[in-house]
């Protein structure tokens, strides 16, 4: 496993899969690390927005994340979102709505049960056939499975 926090930025090795850690950052806890420990015996290089220091003084900085953002979903072959009951996170909310429809990267979802927002996340992603799961240890179980078939589309694209 490869760990690339904003802002490094990542450059794929060849082959390499990859999965970006969508979901809360704001007021809410670091499950990050958590899943980052989870996938640890893989080949993922983990892309994860979430910085351990914020450099809440520097008046660019929230620039330099969203765009670090922009550009590591569309580097990500996997992007798991996870949303945690300590509030709401719109943005997390908004890119789901935006990468849910695509075919490429794969999604995979975890809400934790008492998320404000579940019911309506749960019944949009039936409508599109995604399954939404509720734990962190079976959102990383879910990203495992898919690496097999990551590697498959990276073969395809070379």
């Amino acid at each position: 496993m490869q760990y690339v926090e904003c802002p490094d930025v990542w450059k794929r090795l060849p082959g390499q899969p990859s999965v970006f850690l969508a979901g809360g950052i704001t007021d809410c806890p670091y499950w990050q690390n958590g899943i980052a420990r989870l996938l640890e015996y893989t080949n993922y290089a983990i892309l994860n927005p979430r910085r351990k220091n914020f450099p809440m003084s520097n008046p660019s900085a929230a620039e330099e994340q969203i765009i670090w953002e922009f550009q590591h979903l569309r580097k990500a072959d996997v992007i798991a979102f996870w949303f945690c009951k300590a509030s709401l996170q719109p943005i997390a909310l908004f890119e789901l709505g935006a990468w849910s429809q695509q075919k490429d990267p794969m999604v995979v979802i975890g809400v934790e049960p008492g998320y404000s927002r579940e019911q309506d996340i749960r019944i949009q992603m039936g409508l599109l056939g995604r399954e939404v799961v509720s734990s962190l240890d079976v959102l990383a179980n879910k990203i495992k499975e898919l690496e097999r078939s990551v590697y498959v589309r990276l073969a395809s694209k070379a």
